[in-house]
């Protein structure tokens, strides 16, 4: 039955598929891609909302039918001075980062400020409420909707900075685009004669495969290719360490966990292609999950994984005398704290799509936080030399650490190989969920003494990290959650034993803090335990024990250089004291990150400046821009050793230079990228003092390559001396609460180096303070006994909305960083590493309660929140 509508002013007749939403019309039918796909059809991110019929409208949740008879309007349709108007609003606020959710949000503040012409700020956050930013925080989205708002009433316009010097507020790179959905994602890319792919995932999380049946997947009209483990020419195992991850399982094998691939089929659109994948049929010997710890480690338990141990890592941390120095301690406080598994809930499902080009190669567009890790293993996958794989990055939709694994990458490429045709692979929010690694739950022993005046004595800990079905980086968190083990704090007596297991549950990997956050929550508590029993408040022993230049870390480093704690502490003092003095219930803690992998790896930092016969320099690098700012940072770098116009570089990462990194992850982008950077800019700037003019040097390459080789693993050590990391970010965070136990403000300190821009480095701050409250708070991915989630809806996953949000207050400190550029370190983690435990002190001295378990959704501030109620869990509770 077809229908028939009006779209941003001109008429509209198809004839919608049974079941096709109006969000897939809009997408696959009309071409429409400032409408995104974040959730559908939850309708619970408004990343795809629309005016139909003058309504705001979240279109995946939106039956295609609803739409006979209505006039539509998406971002395309709006006149052009109110989309530049709303551009420039966002971009100007830097009110956006990844951009996925941005054009959804644009729309929403069109709507509302239709309706009201001068909205509040309480009523902006009301406003957005359907709307979910993995990034923001929220406090510039909202900065943005107010300046658009004020912009229509004529007070004042818009205007984005666009010098670009270092410590400038240099407008992001393509921020006006991404805000009107007009830059790409991978999802948005078409190729003519282009198939579309779908997968089938495991229907259990330990089961022997016995028999795989395609044909009645090949026989449905549409279907091209259906590929199994048996259509791989190459290496079908990967990983980003151990190589113990099958793109494809084959008849005869285990199947791991619920987000393991059976087989991926090819068709001429993706309903099509998603029904094929559905009518392959998979004959299973069953078999019981191990999907606990304690099950895993059992005597006699089966290994998880065929290439290694149930413990996958155990790593040691042995300094002093533990024992000695807590039988001399005035104080000695114990106990276990629990974290839970996390979802990363980046707004942009995970997507790829590969096509033939000349000369028999091969062309893979990709999300990964690492694109040539990407063309490693795909190449490997597909037997082919990796010189006949280009790899370009599309900067993805959010990432947060879990774009680092592969995920659909071989897949793309593998559909094909055997097609001759561009293949795009696109999971849905259940699927991906299912598919990519996690945020450790750990748990965690430990016993900390100090002595009669609070210092600290000896800390002792053990943790037991579930790392899920596959390696990962599970034992790399699980190192750095015991480096990270005393916090921020001097301590002479250390004993840590961290160790990774294995189970049937989704594989764990790396999310944002690494593992630091995690430590931290049990740190920071034991903190406050000890500052009760000595007399003193909870920032004074912060102060007491607070590292600097000299002490030692828990690694056994030794802190030589830009150790800016003490002065974060001394930036929220204020706010600290004047909170208590009003009768409000407070909670600090402090934190430390690594800025670099360290641990022994050899780092990179790779860059090519192209002088290009138009004008432009094009600026090569291998990290991944995922909404942090990389590539704007990158630009700000260029400029301030050249001084040339910003607008004229074009940053971008693929494979057309040899320029491999390894993973965007460890806050090193712009440690390690932007010393190559500069590195570069120097040899393009002394071109230029040469009296060349950049148009003469067209062509030519100004190539810059840094390595970063000096670190130690943990218990060794390099020319007699412990360097486990370059360098280490600092932060305190201070947690108000109201009167009735819900947040009220977070003020967040924090020791960046050198704020290359200030504007970007606030976002993500604030952005990391967001997903640290949810992480104390709200946020939860629970599996039952056979490893299956509970849950799949984004509201019950826990992401806090803009209404529950507290006001955050950035405090910005500038401690140079001597082995980075301009002084400058990462930023992109530790913005969440001292939340929870400041959150759980507020709560403690809100209401007495000592809380050990993550989240915390038994506190008032938790309930005050309108998400993480996961209602299977609720159901279960109320039938016991």
């Amino acid at each position: 039955m077809g229908i028939q509508f009006t779209l941003n002013g001109r008429p509209v007749d198809v004839e919608p598929a049974e079941g096709e939403s109006l969000l897939e019309v809009l997408r696959e039918r009309c071409g429409v891609t400032s409408v995104k796909d974040g959730c559908s059809p939850q309708g619970q991110c408004g990343c795809c909302l629309a005016l139909v019929g003058g309504r705001a409208v979240v279109t995946c949740a939106t039956a295609a039918t609803k739409a006979d008879g209505k006039e539509i309007v998406t971002l395309e349709g709006l006149p052009a001075e109110e989309r530049e108007l709303l551009a420039r609003s966002f971009a100007a606020s830097a009110g956006l980062q990844c951009g996925f959710c941005t054009p959804g949000l644009a729309m929403r503040a069109h709507s509302l400020c239709d309706k009201n012409a001068c909205p509040s700020r309480a009523e902006i956050a009301k406003g957005i409420d359907v709307h979910l930013c993995r990034c923001t925080g929220y406090t510039k989205v909202i900065d943005a909707v107010e300046l658009y708002a004020r912009a229509r009433r004529g007070e004042g316009t818009p205007t984005p900075e666009h010098a670009g010097r270092v410590g400038d507020r240099l407008v992001r790179y393509q921020g006006e685009d991404m805000t009107l959905g007009a830059r790409a994602y991978v999802a948005d890319i078409k190729r003519p004669d282009m198939l579309f792919g779908a997968v089938t995932l495991a229907a259990h999380a330990r089961a022997k495969v016995l028999r795989i049946d395609t044909s009645k997947a090949r026989a449905l009209p549409g279907v091209v290719a259906v590929a199994t483990a048996a259509d791989v020419p190459g290496e079908r195992w990967y990983g980003l360490i151990l190589k113990d991850w099958p793109g494809l399982v084959a008849e005869g094998e285990e199947v791991r966990c619920v987000g393991d691939f059976v087989a991926a089929v090819a068709a001429v659109d993706e309903r099509t292609a998603r029904a094929a994948a559905a009518l392959v049929e998979v004959e299973y010997e069953v078999l019981r999950p191990m999907t606990s710890v304690e099950a895993a480690l059992a005597p006699g338990a089966p290994r998880v994984n065929p290439t290694h141990d149930n413990t996958l890592s155990h790593t040691v941390i042995r300094r002093g005398d533990v024992d000695a120095a807590f039988a001399a301690s005035a104080h000695v406080v114990e106990g276990t704290w629990t974290t839970q598994r996390i979802e990363h809930l980046f707004l942009e499902p995970e997507c790829a799509l590969a096509e033939p080009v000349a000369g028999g190669k091969m062309r893979l567009y990709t999300q990964g936080q690492g694109i040539f890790d990407d063309r490693r293993q795909v190449a490997a996958f597909l037997d082919i030399p990796e010189d006949d794989l280009e790899v370009e990055l599309v900067p993805n939709g959010g990432a947060f650490g879990g774009k680092e694994d592969m995920s659909v990458q071989a897949h793309a490429a593998l559909l094909c190989h055997l097609t001759k045709r561009p293949v795009r692979v696109r999971l849905s929010r259940e699927e991906s969920i299912r598919v990519h690694p996690k945020r450790h739950p750990i748990t965690m022993r430990y016993k900390v003494g100090c002595d009669a005046e609070g210092r600290l004595t000896a800390v002792e800990a053990e943790m037991y990290g579930d790392t899920g079905a596959y390696a990962s980086v599970g034992a790399k968190v699980l190192e750095r959650a015991a480096g990270h083990a005393c916090g921020p704090y001097r301590v002479d007596n250390v004993k840590v034993d961290a160790i990774a297991v294995s189970t049937n549950n989704p594989p764990c990997g790396a999310m944002r803090g690494f593992g630091a956050n995690q430590a931290h929550f049990a740190m920071g508590a034991c903190m406050d335990l000890l500052a009760a029993k000595v007399g003193i408040d909870t920032w004074e022993i912060r102060w007491r024990n607070a590292v600097e230049v000299g002490d030692t870390f828990a690694s056994g480093q030794v802190f030589e250089k830009s150790v800016g704690v003490k002065k974060t502490l001394l930036a929220v003092k204020d706010a600290y004291y004047a909170a208590k003095a009003a009768g409000r219930a407070v909670g600090i803690d402090c934190g430390i990150k690594n800025s670099g992998i360290g641990n022994g790896a050899s780092e990179w930092g790779k860059a090519r400046l192209v002088v290009e016969a138009d004008g432009t320099v094009s600026l090569y690098n291998g990290y991944t821009e995922m909404g942090q700012g990389l590539l704007t940072v990158l630009t700000q770098c260029a400029v301030e050793v050249t001084g040339l116009d910003p607008a004229i570089f074009r940053p971008k990462v693929d494979s057309t230079f040899a320029l491999g990194c390894g993973q965007t992850t460890g806050s090193r982008a712009t440690l390690f990228g932007g010393r190559a950077v500069k590195s570069a800019a120097e040899k393009l700037r002394a071109a230029l003092d040469s009296g060349k003019a950049l148009g003469e040097l067209v062509g030519e390459v100004f190539a810059a390559d840094i390595v970063i080789d000096d670190t130690t693993a943990p218990g060794q050590e390099k020319g007699g001396k412990v360097k486990t990391h370059t360098a280490f970010g600092f932060a305190t965070q201070v947690v108000i609460l109201d009167e009735e136990g819900r947040l009220a403000k977070v003020v967040a300190a924090h020791d960046v180096g050198r704020a290359i821009n200030p504007a970007l480095c606030e976002g993500q701050i604030e952005g990391a303070v967001h997903m640290g409250l949810g992480y104390a708070l709200t946020e939860d991915l629970p599996c039952d006994e056979e490893g299956w989630p509970l849950t799949y809806k984004l509201r019950e996953i826990g992401v806090l909305r803009a209404r529950d949000m507290p006001e955050v207050e950035v405090i910005l400190v500038e401690e140079h960083e001597p082995e980075g550029p301009f002084g400058a370190k990462g930023v992109g983690e530790i913005g969440l590493v001292p939340t929870a435990a400041a959150v759980a002190g507020a709560l403690e001295a809100f209401d007495g309660i000592r809380r050990y378990t993550l989240p915390m959704k038994d506190s008032p501030a938790a309930r005050a929140c309108s998400v993480g109620r996961i209602r299977a869990q609720e159901r279960a509770k109320a039938a016991t």
